[in-house]
């Protein structure tokens, strides 16, 4: 899919019909838990050779986000730092997760779930997800640093945030991230 082929990201419905959150929507969510945070806006960003070239302002670890779902339908975000390397494979044993192989989910699920499109992916997008259908893996090592940067549902804007912040986020939107320790490959 060439970047002008994916859908307008102000125009995606969530299942539920409604429209899903902007950028705007996510700081007054953020706002409203105590999350102290900082974004800066950008050119859009498909890739993670692009969001290399950003200049961000503050030290802060780097992710990128795999939507994934199983052969039995569920869905799995996972945010891995932006340099580590999953097999899909072996993936499914590591999480120790039934219900089939994992393959990258569609565009159409993206959207219909997260709310957002190919390149925006992140988990700030589980501000959409209001019946609790994707299941957020985050690895150990993002964790390990004080900020974080994200997408907030838009790629042309990367929120840091601390990392203790992001789980509390989480599960104030009924996300309780899995950590798990991933190998490098």
């Amino acid at each position: 899919m060439s970047h002008s082929d994916r859908p307008n990201p102000e125009s995606v419905h969530l299942e539920n019909g409604q429209l899903a959150a902007t950028p705007d929507d996510v700081f007054l969510a953020l706002d409203r838990l105590g999350v102290e945070h900082q974004t800066i806006v950008h050119a859009p960003l498909y890739t993670v050779e692009e969001a290399q070239t950003v200049k961000y302002g503050l030290e802060g670890a780097h992710t990128k986000n795999l939507f994934l779902r199983n052969k039995k339908g569920r869905m799995f975000l996972l945010v891995l730092p932006h340099d580590l390397r999953v097999d899909l494979k072996a993936l499914r044993n590591q999480l120790k997760l039934t219900g089939g192989q994992l393959a990258f989910a569609s565009t159409e699920r993206l959207g219909k779930f997260l709310g957002v499109v190919p390149g925006s992916v992140s988990p700030l997008a589980a501000i959409n997800d209001h019946g609790g259908k994707v299941s957020i893996y985050i690895e150990q090592s993002l964790l390990d640093q004080s900020l974080i940067y994200l997408h907030p549902c838009r790629n042309t804007h990367s929120t840091c945030i601390k990392t203790a912040d992001l789980l509390r986020v989480l599960e104030a939107w009924g996300h309780r991230a899995q950590v798990v320790s991933l190998p490098a490959s």
